[in-house]
């Protein structure tokens, strides 16, 4: 062998900067010597002079033979490989070293951002430890990303409370952390990490809202102009890639064609709960109905329901946005409907790219979807005011009473029970909250102390998100003077026993700045009047909108004081509380609220309504829906 083919020449080269001798001298000793060290001094080179794609497999090559530094040298050709935008190779090197993984963050940023990409959150469930806690901040980043919707996740909870510890002077890790908190009604630490953010609001610094959540930002204010400036995780919208969209060649047909998206489809998810009869009860001779569905598998087992009664299921799951935007053409939607919003599990950002001639958000969060290209939200006159109207880049399209689908056939109606079987007190008065603990601030603490001190003769009967969350409510009102026994708490149960345990409480009092959603029509459902507090946004007017629809609009309070003064008079008053709950199963056969066909037809007018203005060239424009005439007999039976 000629003395300079050696691998220490071609060392020596690559030390001195020389990559094109190394590598020529490479190319010759290769035939003859084939191990560890030679390919990933081939790798070296080739990355030198500009060859990731090629360095990436010398790299694996070099992996390929016992060495110590066979592991360094997979995932080197990993790293690589993803750089390069070969992902499918990054992942099978990442594969085959997946327990090694859940320790190395580098690897571990690699194989979650490429499994994120691909919507497969359930597999990085691993990786949250090791990222949340490495010191490179893009590590820290996606770690956040991996916060899923289950907040009572042990590894969410860790991932929170390890990203603020290391970066205390970050902000975006702060407000998750302060999610977490706030979901657990850890009052005396929420008060102590919001303080620095409060007082940045206070002298006028709304940027430091921009790192907030959208989604959890409503939980904690409530004031609408300051709602618009929660946007972590989006990027501003580009009006003329909307304009674009808008004026895309489409071809019509006599039918509207209407697109719904969601992670929800489901007969056991709160949102099918409500909008399942809805969809079965289109007119399929006016419209066809598609349900682009991305709900994650394991849902999908536990459903019992025929889904093809609510429209043509296509799965979407998993698929990137450019991929479902190709689906979902290739289906010629004239309207696409977001049903997720800023919620955990969305796919609302696919609507960034051109879906249909008209994009709408509905129901699944309570307010404007920032950044996201939508023309319209659906909503009404009590959740959208127009007062609102400056705060929203969509349009409001607004349902003649209530924005909320309730469903009265496939709900079951409450069965016979006795305060005794649920071991509450029989001479009480029993005010209830259903919502989630979340939903309760430590405003909505204070304000309920006041209300059983001025009634005595009363009790709060709360749903107990767990064992943590009692604690933590508990403290909050033995330090307010509360004795114990007037609190009483209960674990979540079956939607069924659920839906029967409400009757025994005297009346459902109300959470703000977000009120009871689905919880509230479920008490209403369920025969329990509720008392709410006119709200300031979306977020906190839902009550006071399914208040209105089911005939019961004196039970929203003005505001806050006139809320406690009200719960103390009905307290005091128990026939009062039986004249509402008499009037509320008078109503529920008759009035909008339950009347799921009613309000699809106003829905499907509402599709028609956008359809023809984006059919005539028109741009979107607020829509007020016109109502039906109202109902003189019974739509169903409330026995």
């Amino acid at each position: 062998m000629n003395s300079k083919v050696s691998f220490s020449a071609a060392s020596k080269d690559y030390q001195m900067g020389r990559y094109t001798q190394s590598l020529a001298t490479l190319n010759q000793l290769i035939d003859s010597q084939q191990d560890a060290k030679t390919y990933a001094l081939l790798a070296k080179n080739l990355l030198q002079l500009g060859f990731k794609a090629d360095a990436a497999r010398s790299y694996a090559l070099a992996a390929q033979y016992d060495s110590p530094n066979a592991y360094e040298y997979h995932k080197q050709a990993a790293r690589l490989h993803f750089e390069c935008g070969n992902e499918d190779d990054a992942l099978l090197i990442g594969m085959r070293n997946l327990s090694k993984a859940q320790d190395d963050a580098e690897l571990a940023y690699i194989l979650t951002s490429i499994y994120l990409n691909r919507q497969q959150r359930d597999i990085v469930k691993p990786f949250k430890k090791v990222l949340s806690e490495s010191s490179n901040p893009d590590h820290s980043r996606l770690a956040a990303l991996l916060l899923t919707d289950d907040l009572h996740d042990q590894t969410n909870q860790m991932l929170a409370r390890n990203l603020f510890k290391r970066y205390p002077g970050n902000i975006a890790f702060r407000f998750l952390y302060l999610v977490f908190l706030r979901e657990f009604n850890d009052f005396d630490e929420t008060d102590k990490h919001s303080a620095p953010i409060i007082e940045r609001i206070a002298k006028g610094d709304l940027d430091v809202l921009r790192k907030d959540n959208p989604f959890y930002h409503l939980h904690w204010n409530g004031d609408e102009s300051l709602n618009r400036f929660a946007t972590i995780g989006t990027t501003p919208l580009n009006p003329e890639r909307v304009a674009m969209r808008r004026k895309m060649p489409h071809t019509w047909s006599d039918k509207v064609r209407v697109g719904y998206m969601s992670s929800d489809f489901w007969d056991h998810h709160a949102t099918m709960k409500l909008l399942q009869r809805i969809l079965e009860l289109h007119d399929t001779s006016r419209f066809e109905i598609t349900l682009f569905c991305h709900t994650e598998p394991e849902h999908l087992a536990k459903n019992t329901t025929d889904r093809s009664r609510w429209g043509n299921v296509v799965d979407v799951y998993g698929l990137s946005n450019e991929a479902i935007a190709a689906i979902v053409r290739e289906h010629n939607i004239d309207i696409m409907v977001d049903l997720k919003g800023h919620t955990a599990g969305s796919r609302a950002s696919s609507f960034n790219l051109p879906l249909a001639p008209v994009h709408v958000a509905w129901l699944g969060f309570p307010g404007s979807t920032l950044n996201i290209d939508l023309d319209y939200v659906i909503g009404d006159r009590f959740v959208l005011p127009d007062a609102a109207k400056p705060h929203y880049h969509e349009k409001f399209c607004r349902m003649p009473e209530s924005y909320q689908p309730n469903d009265p056939t496939n709900r079951p109606k409450p069965k016979p029970i006795t305060r005794a079987e649920l071991g509450l007190p029989e001479d009480a008065f029993i005010f209830a909250s259903f919502n989630g603990n979340r939903k309760i601030i430590a405003e909505t603490i204070d304000i309920w102390c006041r209300i059983l001190k001025r009634a005595p003769n009363s009790v709060l009967w709360i749903m107990s998100n767990g064992t943590r969350n009692q604690a933590n409510l508990s403290k909050r009102f033995q330090e307010a003077g509360i004795p114990q026994k007037r609190i009483i708490f209960c674990p979540r149960v079956t939607y069924e026993e659920h839906i029967t345990r409400q009757q025994a409480a005297d009346i459902g009092i109300d959470t703000f700045p977000v009120n009871g959603h689905t919880t509230t029509s479920e008490q209403l459902w369920g025969g329990l009047p509720v008392l709410t507090v006119k709200g300031t946004n979306f977020a906190s007017r839902v009550s006071e909108s399914l208040q209105h629809a089911i005939g019961l609009p004196e039970l929203v309070a003005p505001d806050l004081k006139a809320y406690e003064d009200l719960a103390v008079e009905l307290a005091q008053n128990p026939e009062k509380i039986a004249e509402y709950k008499a009037r509320l199963k008078a109503n529920g056969p008759i009035m909008p609220l339950f009347d799921a066909e009613r309000f699809c037809h106003h829905l499907e007018t509402a599709y028609e309504m956008m359809a023809e203005r984006a059919r005539n060239g028109l741009d979107p424009d607020h829509i007020d829906v016109p109502a039906l005439p109202r109902r003189t007999e019974p739509f169903y039976s409330a026995e």
